[in-house]
């Protein structure tokens, strides 16, 4: 079946997995640069990199991957692609980049999203968008229209991260259904591209490239990027998809009642689903999903949290002291019972959050009693309230038909707290599956799937099993049940 080639293009760095097909099994992974990626900000709210800097992590990436292993580049069946989601690359005739993307967390379009929902209408963007049109690419494009009509007047093509280390690896422009869906450009009504959005911001069609199914074979390498890679010419791209669909697919969560779970910086649940829905106040996002088709549709629900392990990670390095690691917190955490002794924590001090009606609440600590709280509670406390805002966004979700039926995570980042997974399973009533896989291993299945190296999609999780299983704990029910109502009712308060 041959080798698998898997590259996660994030804002922080590119990791890339080289895995056997038949087995699933990893042979190397690597990771560039070893420090993040810088992060331009030229103004509040601005982010920016330079996609050419991808690629030369890419390439570094790829590079490191050979000189841990010897292979023959012609056993690469297939390269898959993930890539940070949202973010706006434009290139010229020549396929030059015309300035630096405009990447996922930058904010300078959120009012002309905000316009153009109200232009379009709220309730049309709902029916056919499922999301308004927000801060996301075409939003970013307009903005590009309004304040640099010089360099929009030159843009042959617009896309999106992926689609540009596609493009260095095929020389072709191609885009996906997903990928159009989360740009805000797709119309899940008519399952295509939203000519209306671009319409109301006077972009031209004829800036977007033409799509591609998420698992296709969209191209082969050039002899120029098979030189920079040091792998061979005619290599298949045969899948690419944003970061949080990917994520999911590297799980194996593709049908309905399957839930994703990510639980670093941020966190990140995606549900998926087979009707057409949305949250009337656009709580949470609705994309399409790597193996959606017309006969047998599939949307991914995205609910983001902002607070997640940067609440933990502030603890840390401003609250703890004394050398304390996450495991020794955890220990302390766990001395405490359910509910810290009503001390409660919202976790919403990183800027505005989509559950809360993009409202910036703030962080804010409530019953906090001088006799009472000690270190082990604040730390309790935090954790419990991560795992509770994420289960008030999940109501949402569950309003609108997602079921909970398996939760699956990777075995990482805040899940490897046991009192945090033993929470959300107990919290949301899932049981809850850890794995041991990222992106990049997402990455290299999808190419699998793309490239039909594999009969269907459930062929290429081969290899892919639970390290670990948290069920819901029975006893601790009520207790937790009883904290997320106080937490709640805190949340409404200072909402």
């Amino acid at each position: 079946m041959g080798l698998l080639l898997g590259y996660d293009v994030g804002s922080s760095s590119v990791k890339a997995t080289l895995m056997d097909a038949e087995t699933g099994k990893v042979l190397a992974s690597a990771t560039s640069p070893d420090k993040e990626l810088e992060i331009m900000a030229k103004q509040i709210g601005w982010a920016e990199q330079h996609p050419q800097t991808w690629w030369e992590h890419v390439v570094k990436a790829t590079r490191k991957i050979k000189s841990q292993i010897q292979f023959d580049a012609g056993d690469v069946a297939a390269i898959g692609i993930s890539y940070q989601m949202h973010g706006l690359v434009v290139v010229d005739k020549n396929k030059q980049v015309l300035r630096p993307s405009i990447i996922w967390c930058d904010s300078r379009a959120v009012q002309i999203g905000e316009q153009a929902g109200r232009d379009i209408g709220s309730e049309k963007c709902l029916k056919k968008l499922f999301n308004l049109p927000g801060n996301f690419t075409a939003s970013k494009l307009k903005w590009v229209k309004e304040n640099e009509p010089g360099l929009y007047a030159k843009i042959h093509k617009m896309m999106l991260p992926g689609d540009y280390i596609a493009m260095k690896m095929t020389g072709q422009i191609k885009m996906t259904p997903s990928g159009l869906s989360e740009g805000i450009m797709w119309d899940f009504e008519g399952d295509r591209l939203a000519e209306f959005v671009l319409e109301n911001y006077g972009v031209s069609t004829g800036l977007v490239a033409d799509t591609v199914p998420t698992f296709s074979v969209q191209g082969e390498l050039t002899k120029a990027a098979a030189d920079e890679l040091g792998l061979a010419a005619g290599t298949r791209i045969s899948y690419r998809a944003g970061d949080q669909p990917n994520n999911a697919l590297s799980l194996g969560v593709l049908e309905p009642g399957e839930i994703a779970v990510t639980a670093g910086t941020s966190g990140v649940v995606y549900g998926v689903g087979d009707k057409k829905n949305y949250d009337p106040k656009s709580r949470v996002n609705v994309f399409v999903h790597v193996n959606h088709s017309k006969s047998k549709p599939r949307y991914g629900v995205l609910l983001c949290l902002n607070g997640t392990g940067i609440l933990n990670s502030w603890l840390k390095h401003n609250f703890v002291g004394d050398g304390l690691d996450y495991p020794q917190m955890n220990d302390l955490a766990a001395k405490v019972p359910v509910g810290s002794d009503g001390l409660v924590i919202l976790p919403y001090g990183n800027g505005a959050e989509r559950t809360l009606e993009n409202r910036n609440i703030g962080a804010a600590v409530h019953g906090w009693s001088f006799n009472i709280h000690k270190k082990g509670h604040f730390l309790r406390a935090a954790q419990e309230g991560i795992v509770f805002a994420l289960n008030y966004g999940l109501g949402i979700m569950r309003d609108m038909g997602i079921e909970l039926k398996t939760v699956k995570a990777g075995n990482a980042n805040m899940f490897l707290s046991p009192l945090f997974a033993e929470a959300f399973a107990t919290v949301t009533g899932a049981s809850v599956e850890l794995y041991n896989t990222d992106g990049s291993q997402g990455a290299a299945r999808g190419a699998g799937i793309g490239a039909r190296i594999y009969k269907g999609p459930a062929d290429a999780f081969v290899g892919l099993k639970p390290v670990k299983t948290i069920k819901p704990n029975k006893k601790l029910a009520s207790a937790y049940q009883e904290a997320y109502q106080t937490w709640e009712v805190v949340l409404k308060r200072q909402s």
